[in-house]
C-alpha cells in the first residue's frame, strides 16, 4: 500500500489542536540557521507571545483568509522564531506508531530520483511496510519537513532522498527514528557515523575518475561547469575531484575554464553560463559537467555557439539518466546506480527497525556508459 501526500514544507498546516514541538533557533555568523530540540509548546504559547487568541494562531495556521495580513504576519513571525512544529490533530496524539515508512525527496522536479523512488516503493512495500511520500524543494529543510511527518503519521523510519551534507548533532535530535541518507553522507557535518546510516556514491573519486577519462582520451584543456565550489555539498566535492585530477596528470588549473553556474543543477542557469563561457573564446577541448541534465543545457549552448559535440566540445557528465541516451549524440556519463541505491537503502532502514543490524554507510560504485559525446583525441597505445 503506498500513501502518496505532496505538501510544500515553507508554511507550517494541518489541522492544529494541542502541543507542538518547539526548536531553539542559533543563528551563525554566515547567516544561516542551526537547530537544536528546545522545551514543549503548546498552541497557547504562541497565542500568549502574540498577543492574540488561541483560534487567530489556528486560523493562521490552517491558512484561512479571514485574519489580517498584519496579525498573520505577527504569528507566523513567532513561529519561525520558535521554530514550532504543531500536530496534525489530537487524533495523532493517542494513534499507536503506524507501520509507515517516511520518504523525504529533495527537488521536486529531480529525475535521478524518479527512478530512484520506484524501487524504494517496491522494496518498502515487499518488506511489509507502508510508504508516505513528501516532496520538497531543493532549498527546504529536510529535518524539519522529516519531523513533522514523523509526527503526523507517526513513522517507524524515514528515508532522504537528498539532503545537506553538513548537519550537526543537535539539529537531528528533532528526528525521533531511524534515517537512511540516500545518496548524500555527512562528510561536512559532525554526526557520528554510528547514529545515522548512508548510501551514496564517492562524489569526488566519481568526478576525479569522470575527468581522468577525458584525459587519458588525450584531452588537456577540460573545462567545467559546477552549481559552486563551495557549497559544502555534492557541487564541492565533485569540483575538488576534476582539480586534483589534472593536478595528478600534471595539468595546470586554469580558473577561466571553471565556471560556477550557481542554483541547483537548474538546466537554465547551466544553459546561460556555459553560452558565457563560449563567447570568451577561451580555448578547451572537453567539458566536465556534474549531472545528465545540466550536460544536455551545456551541449545545447555550445552548439548554439556555432561548435560541434564532440567534434568541437567533448561532454562527459554524472548521473546516467535514461533520457540521456535519447540526445543527440549520446551522453558520455558515469552512472550512479540508482535500483541498487534506493534497494539498500530500504534494506539498511528494514534491518534497523527490526533489530538485524545497526547503523552502516554504503558507498556504491559508479560505472562508465559510453556515449558518443567525447572524442579520443590520441589513440589507443
Amino acid at each position: 500500500m503506498l500513501i502518496f501526500k505532496h505538501r510544500e514544507i515553507g508554511n507550517v498546516s494541518g489541522n492544529v489542536a494541542g502541543n507542538g514541538i518547539a526548536q531553539k533557533n542559533r543563528t551563525k555568523h554566515d547567516g544561516t540557521i542551526s537547530v537544536r530540540a528546545g522545551e514543549n509548546m503548546t498552541i497557547k504559547d504562541i497565542a500568549k507571545a502574540c498577543g492574540v487568541s488561541v483560534s487567530t494562531v489556528s486560523r493562521v495556521l490552517n491558512d484561512r483568509p479571514d485574519v489580517s495580513a498584519e496579525v498573520r504576519r505577527r504569528v507566523l513571525d513567532v513561529v519561525e522564531d520558535k521554530g514550532y512544529i504543531p500536530n496534525n490533530s489530537a487524533r495523532d496524539l493517542v494513534r499507536s506508531q503506524s507501520a509507515a515508512i517516511g520518504v523525504i525527496v529533495r527537488g521536486m522536479g529531480n529525475l535521478f530520483f524518479a527512478d530512484m523512488l520506484k524501487t524504494v516503493a517496491r522494496e518498502i512495500e515487499r518488506s511489509g511496510y507502508t510508504m508516505v511520500l513528501h516532496f520538497i524543494d531543493s532549498d527546504a529543510d529536510e529535518v524539519k519537513a522529516g519531523a513533522i511527518l514523523e509526527r503526523e503519521k507517526k513513522l517507524r523510519g524515514l528515508i532522504f532522498l537528498g539532503g545537506r551534507f553538513d548537519y550537526t548533532p543537535s539539529e537531528l535530535t528533532l528526528i525521533g527514528v531511524p534515517y537512511v541518507c540516500c545518496s548524500y553522507t555527512n562528510c561536512f557535518g559532525s554526526l557520528r557515523e554510528e547514529d545515522y546510516s548512508s548510501v551514496s556514491i564517492d562524489d569526488y573519486s566519481t568526478a576525479y575518475k569522470a575527468t581522468e577519462i577525458l584525459i587519458e582520451r588525450g584531452h588537456r584543456r577540460i573545462a567545467a561547469a559546477v552549481p559552486s565550489c563551495s557549497d559544502r555539498s555534492i557541487s564541492e566535492l565533485r569540483c575538488n575531484g576534476y582539480r586534483a585530477a589534472l593536478r595528478d596528470h600534471g595539468i595546470r588549473f586554469d580558473s577561466a575554464l571553471l565556471v560556477e553556474t550557481g542554483g541547483c543543477f537548474d538546466m537554465t542557469e547551466t544553459y546561460q553560463a556555459v553560452s558565457a563561457l563560449m563567447r570568451t573564446k577561451a580555448e578547451f577541448t572537453a567539458l566536465l559537467t556534474l549531472s545528465d541534465t545540466t550536460a544536455i543545457a551545456a551541449m545545447k549552448a555550445i552548439e548554439d555557439s556555432g561548435r560541434r559535440v564532440p567534434d568541437d566540445v567533448s561532454v562527459i557528465a554524472i548521473d546516467g539518466l535514461n533520457v540521456s541516451e535519447y540526445v543527440s549524440p549520446t551522453l558520455t556519463t558515469l552512472v550512479q546506480p540508482a535500483e541498487e541505491m534506493g534497494r539498500e537503502s530500504v534494506k539498511i532502514l528494514v534491518d534497523t527497525l527490526e533489530g538485524r543490524g545497526k547503523a552502516r554507510h554504503v558507498c556504491v560504485e559508479t560505472y562508465l556508459r559510453e556515449g558518443a559525446s567525447v572524442k579520443r583525441l590520441v589513440s589507443d597505445r
